[in-house]
């Protein structure tokens, strides 16, 4: 399924739903982000996706880690919780979201990197690097916040 992302556009379409989605800003030992590229809107992101029924906050960020890259995560901080109502994510089936994800900080304790059918691509990037790369202004607002030294979380 695609999706559209408007972030402060007078011309988004109006939400019609909020759901609890995760991300997380995982870190490998020599400090790279593990990003993958997006197929639904071919942006560059850290990984994540929405809660299921039945599972809890972290095992929603460490199911939607592995699915969307192939490296298991320990979750070990919260980065913080982004509820902008400026960003709307209007999908093809009709669902207009509201963004609210939970960010959180997570270490790579296995797995090996692959794509999956929401990742075409899947690396370890230097935080230099990122600007390089096509990310959405919240996601890169996530990240601004997951390489910030202070121990407060960010709430929008």
């Amino acid at each position: 399924m695609s999706r559209t992302d408007y972030y402060h556009d007078p011309n988004a379409p109006t939400p019609n739903s909020v759901k609890v989605a995760v991300s997380a800003v995982v870190r490998d030992s020599v400090g790279r982000i593990l990003m993958i590229h997006r197929t639904d809107n071919d942006l560059y992101s850290i990984p994540g996706g929405a809660l299921e029924a039945g599972e809890t906050i972290t095992q929603a960020l460490t199911r939607e880690v592995k699915e969307e890259t192939g490296i298991d995560v320990r979750v070990t901080d919260l980065i913080g919780i982004f509820s902008n109502p400026e960003h709307v994510i209007a999908y093809d089936d009709g669902e207009v979201r509201q963004e609210f994800s939970i960010c959180f900080h997570a270490d790579p304790i296995g797995g090996e990197l692959r794509t999956s059918s929401e990742s075409k691509d899947v690396r370890w990037v230097e935080p230099s690097k990122i600007s390089s790369l096509s990310v959405h202004p919240s996601i890169a607002l996530r990240i601004e916040h997951g390489l910030s030294t202070s121990a407060d979380p960010f709430y929008t």
